[in-house]
């Protein structure tokens, strides 16, 4: 288990676990669900977590690679809110590195953000994107 991240719990058929990434004043954290084969995963981070935006990712085999898996995904995204371009790409990473269906919501505030903090942002994103594919793959095995 790395840094950030930690086991917290399960119920028969549920197991959860719980990650985070950290880079100066920006930290991202995510809560996993394992509900049977499916993923629910709630990111959030700043100073106002709040639900910005939804995306339900489903595995289907590639259309430019033969015998590799990608994932189509629709997106809910509330007024005003700019986390559905994380959604998306959490969701069609996860769910296609998996193979699995996945959930993913944001809510990800900071007053003031400039673009590199953004860009910062959206790089904690994708290492626990990453992370929780590698967790789930060894889940597998």
């Amino acid at each position: 288990m790395m840094r950030g991240e930690r086991p917290v719990g399960s119920v028969k058929g549920m197991k959860r676990m719980r990650l985070s990434r950290t880079k100066g004043q920006f930290r991202v954290c995510a809560e996993v669900l394992l509900i049977g084969k499916d993923l629910v995963v709630s990111i959030w981070g700043g100073t106002r977590p709040h639900v910005g935006a939804v995306a339900l990712a489903i595995p289907r085999p590639s259309l430019k690679k033969r015998k590799a898996t990608s994932a189509t995904s629709s997106v809910f995204t509330r007024l005003g809110h700019k986390e559905d371009e994380i959604v998306k790409r959490f969701s069609e990473q996860v769910s296609a590195g998996v193979n699995r269906v996945v959930v993913v919501t944001a809510g990800i505030h900071w007053d003031g953000i400039s673009p590199q903090g953004v860009e910062i942002v959206r790089s904690l994103c994708d290492e626990i994107s990453r992370s929780l594919i590698g967790r789930v793959s060894e889940r597998k095995r």
